[in-house]
């Protein structure tokens, strides 16, 4: 259940280090009468689990667990979540979560399979899919959603594996995860404008240049407690529990979702701490590299450009933030997801036409504090990024407010509106369906039960709950198809989070099959603590023919 290992290194009686198992065994020895004298007189066979009998143990865990995962989804419509990635090994693993609609009307994800796959292709991986759910006894013509990540591979229109499963079934809609459409709009925004790009450019170096070194770490981590001691002392923060806790620099990265917004809220608080250990590299390092370095960066930093830009990105990424988090909940719907990105779509607008003056009051502000100065607004200054020669003269105010705020701005609003178009679905002439409609609607404004529901999953449990769900099966079955099409893959990205708790460098050369079996057990967890050691006694006993059953 917690994805540990049975075995240890070395068993012996003379060993330090026998593994989690063993050692448990012999601390609980010493405690419980019952247990010594079973372990005392059974020794010669408790020396060690045999890897045989250990995986078969797993596999009839396993199977347990699959047993009611597919007695909940079977016959149900449903849709599959499929994401693919390297282990320990450096083998091409892909992973599957199927989302459907239980008895109750809830909205669940059920891990199913991971699958060493030896090709990337789109058929390979179409054929794997297929496989899988097959091995399962699922039918594909029961597949209403598709949802991976933007690689040509998944997503191709006309070869990828999206189509070639619409080939087959062409009520398989395909959803793009929209987290991961999220963060090519936060890594685009990123490079919107020269000045930006160049902003992101400075924002590893500073991260690199100041945890380069243990030494170093410790120097920001003692000057921010120093700084955070005298600020409280001058009244300037509030104390309390899970205030001002102790942190470091991260590095942002494009594949990581809300790095970039995380790494510049570190900078922000930390900005002395920064500004100080960035002066003691330059004054002590005796690389003249590392001097140049830290002399480069200190000035660029307490520039207005570096300060304006800081303040912008953060506003910016804190609207999206709020959108990525949601959308890696596991009980979100599209419906929902749609209404999110309508909300952060408003909130840019507003932004756009109301931010500027809220903005820059801040950069000023924090500019005076930190004794950064703030250039003329109306002075005319040769155009950024052009030649003194060509004397394009703009005023400072078009360039801030312009050519990087409003620029900034539109980009993300363009980027967001392209990729998050309006979803629509053709569900074909369906005459019945209007009436129905009619009539839900009807009973649904005379039923108490409704009154202040506002969530879709919460209708759907409620619907099955009075038995709407048989009265009118085409609504329902509306409801239920636009709660089972996926929003996001974060579900299959926490099971390779999963893979690389139980698969480790010490465990790396576990097969595919008997990984399989740990990894249900461990992401399924909540199943397997409802199953009775009896069932999984039982089931490992007919696996095979023994030479004695296990002792009761």
């Amino acid at each position: 259940m917690q994805g540990d290992a049975f075995r240890g290194h070395d068993e012996s009686s003379t060993s330090l280090n026998k593994g989690t198992f063993r050692e448990f065994i012999d601390w609980y020895k010493d405690k419980v009468e019952v247990v010594k004298d079973a372990y005392d007189n059974g020794s010669k066979n408790c020396q060690m689990l045999s890897h045989h009998i250990q995986k078969n143990l797993t596999k009839a865990c396993a199977e347990e667990v699959m047993a009611v995962v597919m007695d909940e989804i079977r016959g149900r419509k449903f849709s599959v979540l499929i994401d693919e990635s390297r282990d320990v090994s450096i083998k091409e693993q892909m992973a599957m979560i199927l989302r459907f609609v239980n008895d109750e009307g809830k909205v669940l994800e059920r891990f199913v399979e991971i699958q060493h796959i030896e090709r990337c292709t789109a058929v390979a991986l179409k054929e794997a899919l297929v496989g899988m759910l097959c091995s399962h006894k699922l039918s594909i013509s029961m597949l209403r959603g598709q949802g991976y990540d933007g690689a040509s591979n998944m997503r191709g229109e006309f070869n990828g594996v999206q189509k070639l499963i619409r080939d087959e079934n062409p009520y398989a809609f395909y959803v793009h995860c929209f987290a991961h459409q999220l963060q090519l709009v936060v890594v685009t925004v990123s490079t919107s404008t020269p000045a930006i790009a160049d902003f992101f450019n400075y924002v590893p170096l500073i991260v690199n240049t100041v945890g380069a070194s243990c030494m170093r770490k410790d120097a920001l981590l003692a000057r921010q407690h120093d700084l955070l001691l005298e600020k409280v002392e001058n009244g300037e923060i509030l104390t309390g529990r899970g205030l001002n806790q102790e942190s470091s620099l991260a590095r942002p990265g494009d594949t990581r979702w809300g790095s970039h917004l995380k790494t510049l809220l570190r900078i922000l608080v930390m900005w002395e701490a920064i500004i100080d250990v960035l002066e003691i590299v330059k004054k002590d390092s005796i690389k003249p590299t590392c001097n140049g370095g830290a002399f480069g960066l200190i000035g660029k930093m307490e520039s207005f450009d570096f300060v304006f830009i800081m303040h912008l990105m953060i506003e910016l990424l804190s609207i999206t933030d709020i959108l990525s988090r949601a959308l890696q909940r596991k009980d979100q719907d599209i419906v929902e997801a749609m209404h999110l990105i309508i909300g952060v779509k408003d909130s840019l607008q507003d932004m756009r036409d109301n931010g500027w003056e809220p903005l820059f009051k801040r950069v000023k502000i924090f500019c005076d504090k930190n004794e950064i100065e703030v250039p003329d607004m109306d002075k005319e200054v040769n155009a950024r990024g052009t030649s003194a020669r060509r004397r394009q003269k703009v005023t400072n105010m078009h360039f801030y407010q312009v050519e990087i705020f409003l620029a900034a701005i539109d980009s993300i609003i363009s980027e967001m509106n392209h990729r998050f178009g309006e979803v629509s679905f053709d569900i074909g002439e369906i005459a019945v369906l209007p009436s129905q409609l009619r009539g839900f609607v009807g009973r649904v404004r005379r039923s108490q039960e409704f009154f202040g529901c506002t969530e879709l999953p919460q209708v759907a449990e409620i619907v099955v709950k009075v038995g709407m769900d048989r009265s009118y099966p085409l609504v329902y079955r509306l409801i239920e198809m636009t709660l089972i099409l996926p929003v996001a893959t974060a579900s299959v990205e926490r099971v390779f989070s999963a893979m690389s708790i139980i698969k480790t460098d010490l465990r790396n050369k576990m097969g595919d099959e008997w990984l399989n079996d740990l990894m249900i057990c461990y992401v399924e967890k909540e199943i397997f603590r409802s199953i009775s050691n009896e069932k999984i006694i039982k089931r490992f006993e007919e696996m095979a023919k023994r030479r004695m059953l296990v002792p009761k």
